[in-house]
């Protein structure tokens, strides 16, 4: 999947002009590439259009002007666009009581080995995450991770951890739109 580039990311004040289009094209792609998991993980895979989005949207929010700024928020995003054989996503761990939050992360320090995606043979492919995403003593509610599938969209997406255990299918949609990314890349 070619990865963004400095040339597709506008400034802050024309992006600001186009953003409800952009917005809903990125919230478009989004949708079929979300997968929720339980009461408190969601995944969402991310792609090209979503990747630019983000820089987008950061760049309006922090009115980056500098081009080594944007070009580092450029590269930093980038990193989550899945290559030949893989599909990267951000993990987002939705607990809105802080104190539920707080003991949550903390006892699902290792949360991220009982991740899974599953592929149509019955194989469960486990993710690589961002090391400094996690603590010593708690998870951040923020995990990126790829998963190597070998070129194979997954069928389900899930958790085994301790009492943790659910897995949810994906639609056909989702199941066309990775396999449209792994394909790209």
């Amino acid at each position: 999947m070619p990865q963004v580039q400095r040339s597709e990311i506008l400034d802050y004040v024309t992006y600001d002009e186009q953003r409800a289009q952009i917005r809903a094209s990125a919230m478009q792609a989004k949708d079929l590439r979300r997968v929720i998991v339980g009461t408190h993980l969601a995944f969402l895979f991310e792609n090209h259009e979503t990747v630019r989005y983000q820089v987008l949207e950061m760049v309006r929010a922090e009115k980056i002007v500098k081009e080594a700024d944007i070009q580092h928020e450029i590269d930093t995003y980038n990193e989550f666009l899945p290559g030949k054989g893989r599909l990267g996503c951000s993990l987002l761990i939705g607990i809105q009581d802080p104190a539920e939050r707080a003991e949550k992360l903390s006892a699902w320090m290792g949360l991220l080995e009982g991740l899974y995606a599953l592929k149509a043979d019955g194989t469960r492919v486990r993710p690589s995450w961002d090391e400094r995403q996690v603590g010593d003593t708690r998870l951040s509610s923020v995990q990126y991770l790829v998963f190597e599938l070998g070129g194979d969209a997954p069928v389900a997406i899930g958790v085994d951890f301790g009492d943790f255990q659910d897995e949810v299918a994906l639609t056909d949609a989702q199941q066309a739109a990775l396999a449209a990314d792994l394909a790209a890349a």
